[in-house]
């Protein structure tokens, strides 16, 4: 079978449900699919922006429709939603202080993204979605893109990667965000270990390999042992807030620095300008991956603006950074019990990996160059295809073995933390313990969840409570109340207690204190079965025309308020597009308006440019007449 090609005894007829398993990489920059019936069978998706414009209808776009209004509406636009999933507002404070949209409490400390709505139709001013609400947005995209490319009605069951260090409550939001999009059967996989996945089964290799996955906003690494088709993580590290995002920030920092020591203007509270220039960072960010120069070039007035920025420059800007990255890749191999002379192969995952003084660390480190035939952006869903063709019987003779990033257990006496799974646990697993009471003629027993490395649970992340009632009131220390902690092939958790001799029993499935609630899930998706069997050309159809409508008031506010520097042929040229969009924005010829729409999109990127110009060039005049 050539590459690219379908396994033909998995694919189904246009209008069938299938019980293929879809393989997907849901990223925090962009997000991909791909399908496996064995390592020549394996097709992969385009890379989609792991982008969300939410619109003031309360429609939204996903992907390069929703990156292409970020500079125009920066408030509706939600990127790097996966820097939120399953966190409260309070460990959030940082990073929402760096976004372009509103993030806001919501009950239990939960983060909520505020977007601004019209107030039409019984629409309010504003809604809050939960991160995992985006996340679905996200994944059902991703979904229906596959069901279409393959030909198929209904996809129902995936392999979703995440993280090697996400906790439980980032693991179940994630689960849960799967469901809202309408998986009903999904399984989580850790993205190193999945690209081992990829790498093995593509090389036929066996050995000792470092997985270091360095993304758009989590870092992980992992060690694992390949032998004969068995695929088992030694020891996982990592920092789920580390990533390219915090490279682009630095970039813009600087940017910023620049353009304020050269012309005394201050854009950093202007939403509209630090999109634009975010994305500006990102690409320096790419182009200084390859080369050794690159330049920004901002219209200033009388003469351009321009900020160089070197590859040495970069590299010292990014080093404390790359040095975090390396701390956790040594943790890692002594977890392992290791020394780095026993890592036989090092595969790179992320597109942050293509900076060369990340590789140059490694190599440095190990002593030889990376693994890079595989493509860093593909490897975790490629791999993710083939633990999905594993699950679907496709792909014989390979088994996965993963781990517990991080250890759990409950509180005892004094605020102590007693582990009872210990951080690189191989799953699925189950370990029981025996405790009892600390009072006398103690009836009830409340048992309080924790994760995490510390002694003291309030070094630990809570993640779940339950209590066990109904015990004989007896002599303190008399009870025995056995707990087992059982850790399923996801890496979600489930808590049992029983008194031996009572036989009283509790338990609980350990949901995120952070997250949604079964209730809002059963809520969201009853209320979402109507969206998700629409016609897919009425759907393409509304996707069309709402993104029309956003670009046009977006490029109309942009005329009005940033476009003294455009040459009167250029806003000629824009407006007149602008009319043809507009002429066509409510009609049923879809490829018509498809054409204007790209054509108006490619004009008003010269607009977005201006537009810092315009910010600048009113700081300047300003700053002359202080001083006149």
């Amino acid at each position: 079978m050539s590459p690219g090609a379908l396994p033909a005894a998995r694919t189904r007829a246009a209008g069938a449900v299938s019980n293929i398993i879809l393989g997907i990489d849901l990223g925090t920059t962009n997000s991909l699919w791909a399908v496996s019936g064995g390592p020549s069978g394996a097709q992969v998706s385009e890379l989609v922006p792991s982008v969300v414009a939410i619109l003031p209808n309360g429609t939204f776009l996903v992907g390069e429709d929703a990156k292409d209004l970020a500079w125009q509406h920066p408030e509706r636009v939600v990127h790097s939603v996966k820097r939120l999933i399953g966190r409260s507002t309070s460990e959030l404070r940082l990073e929402a202080s760096r976004l372009p949209y509103q993030v806001v409490e919501g009950q239990a400390s939960q983060a909520r993204i505020r977007i601004p709505l019209d107030g039409k139709e019984g629409r309010g001013p504003w809604h809050d979605y939960s991160p995992e609400e985006v996340s679905a947005m996200i994944l059902g995209d991703i979904k229906r893109r596959a069901e279409r490319a393959l030909g198929i009605e209904q996809i129902n069951e995936a392999v979703i990667t995440v993280p090697a260090y996400f906790d439980e409550a980032q693991r179940q939001a994630t689960k849960r965000a799967s469901e809202l999009a309408h998986f009903t059967n999904v399984r989580l996989v850790n993205e190193p270990t999945a690209a081992a996945m990829a790498y093995g089964i593509d090389g036929g290799k066996d050995g000792t390999v470092l997985v270091y996955d360095l993304g758009g906003g989590t870092f992980d690494v992992s060690v694992l042992k390949i032998m004969k088709g068995v695929f088992r993580v030694l020891a996982t590290h990592g920092d789920t807030q580390l990533g390219g995002d915090d490279f682009d920030r630095k970039i813009l920092t600087r940017v910023l620095k620049h353009i304020t020591e050269a012309t005394g203007a201050q854009l950093g509270d202007d939403p509209r300008v630090l999109q634009t220039l975010r994305r500006s960072a990102e690409g320096l960010k790419i182009r200084l991956s390859q080369e050794d120069h690159a330049e920004l070039e901002i219209n200033a007035g009388a003469a351009p603006l321009t900020v160089a920025l070197s590859r040495d420059d970069f590299e010292q800007l990014i080093a404390t950074d790359v040095a975090r990255t390396m701390r956790c890749v040594e943790a890692a191999i002594a977890d392992a019990s290791l020394d780095a002379s026993a890592i036989d192969d090092i595969v790179l995952v992320g597109g942050s990996t293509r900076i060369r003084a990340v590789r140059a660390a490694l190599a440095s480190r190990f002593g030889r160059e990376p693994h890079t035939e595989i493509d860093p952006d593909r490897a975790v869903a490629l791999g993710a295809a083939v633990q999905a063709g594993v699950l679907a019987g496709d792909t014989k003779d390979l088994l996965l073995l993963d781990i517990v990033p991080l250890s759990l257990g409950i509180e005892t006496l004094g605020g102590a933390f007693s582990k009872l799974i210990l951080r690189n646990t191989t799953v699925p697993c189950s370990v029981m313990e025996e405790f009892s009471t600390q009072v006398e003629n103690q009836t009830g027993i409340d048992l309080n969840i924790f994760q995490g490395e510390r002694e003291l649970v309030a070094d630990c992340r809570q993640i779940g409570s339950f209590r066990l009632t109904g015990i004989p009131a007896m002599p303190a220390g008399l009870p025995r109340v056995a707990v087992t902690f059982t850790v399923d092939q996801h890496g979600l958790l489930r808590v049992s207690a029983r008194e031996l001799r009572s036989g009283q029993t509790a338990s609980i499935e350990v949901l995120p204190t952070l997250g949604l609630s079964k209730e809002e899930v059963r809520h969201m998706v009853a209320e979402s079965i109507d969206k998700a069997q629409e016609d897919i050309l009425a759907r393409e159809a509304l996707d069309m025309h709402n993104k029309a409508e956003a670009i046009v008031r977006g490029t109309e506010e942009a005329l009005a308020h940033g476009s003294e520097g455009l040459a009167p042929e250029q806003a000629y040229s824009i407006k007149k597009a602008l009319a043809r969009v507009k002429g066509l924005q409510h009609g049923e010829d879809l490829p018509a308006l498809h054409t204007a729409l790209e054509e108006l999109s490619s004009m008003t990127m010269q607009l977005a440019d201006d537009l810092i110009g315009a910010a600048v060039r009113k700081a300047i005049a300003a700053r002359k007449e202080r001083v006149s």
